[in-house]
């Protein structure tokens, strides 16, 4: 039972990993029950050898994200309340 209910709440979950020794890739998911059977995909990221502040010192978008944030324009969003709400 409690496996069906899972399923109706959560149709997948997305997060980043790094491949660590000998290939192994850590998923957390307290939200899952032990034993739960899952699939898991890995999609690799292109590497560009930019880093992401080379990237946003770049294209200006810092400039911007920094303005949004002296302005208070943030969205904060607490991934393990919502799911709390669902149960």
């Amino acid at each position: 039972m409690a496996n069906k209910r899972i399923k109706n709440l959560i149709s997948g979950i997305k997060q980043k990993a790094i491949v660590g020794k000998d290939g192994k890739i850590e998923v957390f998911a307290k939200e899952l029950p032990e034993g739960t059977i899952v699939e898991v995909i890995a999609l690799v990221e292109e590497q560009t050898g930019e880093d992401e502040t080379t990237y946003l010192l770049k294209s200006k978008h810092l400039l911007k994200a920094i303005e949004n944030v002296e302005k208070g324009n943030l969205i904060y969003l607490d991934i393990a309340f919502e799911l709390e709400a669902f149960e």
